[in-house]
């Protein structure tokens, strides 16, 4: 007897495989080389020339705040600091298409994103050196940089069953990594943001390395985006380099939330086109210098600068008084961490909870009575 047709594309594990790989076409609207490839996508995504501009002025933004960062860093005037060099679209063009009541739980490369949502550049930067103060948002709808991979997954999970209850018209978003879908709370958080109808939008910025590993060695699907099907959320794959195409696949994900429909996952395909971080790391280690260079072809400021400069809205005069305006302001933003008293070991003890409980009290008064 013959086996069914419908069993045996059940058997077919080699029909599953393929599938796999052909289920997640890659979101473009402009190329590498600066050109529309989808004019109508390019309608539908509904940029005014203000905002594209806005727009670009913000990815300058971050990639000066990184150079900056990265200075301060081998200074040894920050803390912890990783390099976002690269990750410009898939970072800030996304973040552009959330509102001002949606609430941002980032990683720890994810710092130009909060402060696009008005985060004090001084206070990332008092983050970074593990002062309290950095850890004070205001009235900014955003949460502390994530340090545990994956964990910024429950969290945002939480926070949008908490605005579905609240009847409030906003999301909850969260970044991570490639390496941070090999993580519990990455499925956890999508699971339960799932089951529960929440307005969440998860991103996965696939950058090829988690510190040193290489995406191949990360997991056997061949996309991350299937990941998000496994806890039955719409998934999708976005040029990651490509600011037009990140603020589409953002915006869309975001009504889709709104609408209550439930969480989107979105893989970004991008590239670091420097280290992990400036704690050691040294990515020609594990990579080429041949790899970062093709990258570097593909990066985004290039690609979006040809096409603004193609339009008239933008030139190496007008980007050159735009980086001269953000260095001034990081410039006060280091003099205002620089200002900010440092902390003492009674305070780290006092900070650790609302009030401190009798054996805390004591240690803090005995350093507070040695000046510590």
């Amino acid at each position: 007897m013959a086996v069914k047709d419908d069993n045996k594309q059940v058997l077919d594990f080699n029909l599953q495989m393929e599938k796999q790989t052909d289920s997640f076409p890659m979101l473009q609207v402009l190329n590498n080389d600066g050109e529309i490839v989808d004019e109508d996508a390019l309608k539908e995504a509904g940029l005014s020339d203000d905002q594209l501009v806005e727009l670009m002025k913000q990815m300058v933004f971050s990639r000066v705040l990184h150079e900056r960062s990265t200075k301060l860093a081998k200074q040894g005037r920050l803390g912890f600091y990783a390099p976002t060099i690269g990750e410009e679209a898939s970072q800030i063009a996304s973040n552009y298409a959330f509102e001002k009541g949606d609430w941002l739980f980032p990683g720890y490369r994810d710092i130009p994103q909060l402060v696009m949502k008005g985060w004090p550049i001084y206070k990332a930067f008092l983050w970074s050196r593990g002062h309290y103060e950095g850890n004070e948002f205001d009235d900014v709808n955003g949460w502390m940089p994530q340090i545990i991979i994956g964990a910024q997954y429950v969290e945002a999970a939480g926070a949008a069953l908490g605005l579905k209850m609240r009847k409030q018209p906003n999301v909850a978003y969260a970044y991570t990594g490639d390496g941070g879908t090999s993580q519990g709370d990455f499925y956890e958080g999508m699971n339960f943001a799932g089951a529960y109808n929440a307005p969440a939008v998860f991103f996965s910025q696939n950058n090829e390395y988690a510190i040193s590993t290489p995406r191949k060695l990360q997991t056997k699907a061949p996309h991350l985006a299937a990941k998000g099907w496994a806890a039955g959320l719409p998934s999708l794959v976005v040029d990651g380099m490509d600011p037009i195409a990140m603020y589409l696949a953002s915006k869309k994900a975001r009504q889709w939330a709104v609408d209550g429909n439930g969480p989107v996952f979105i893989e970004t395909i991008t590239n670091r086109l420097g280290a992990h971080s400036m704690s050691g790391d040294d990515p020609l280690r594990y990579r080429t210098q041949e790899e970062i260079d093709e990258w570097t072809k593909k990066e985004p400021l290039i690609r979006f600068r040809k096409y603004l400069e193609g339009l008239g809205f933008w030139s190496e005069e007008i980007e050159n008084d735009w980086t001269e305006v953000v260095n001034e302001q990081i410039d006060d933003g280091v003099k205002q961490a620089d200002g900010i008293d440092k902390q003492k070991i009674s305070d780290f003890i006092e900070q650790t909870l609302e009030v401190p409980g009798q054996a805390a009290q004591e240690q803090i008064n005995k350093f507070r009575g040695e000046g510590k």
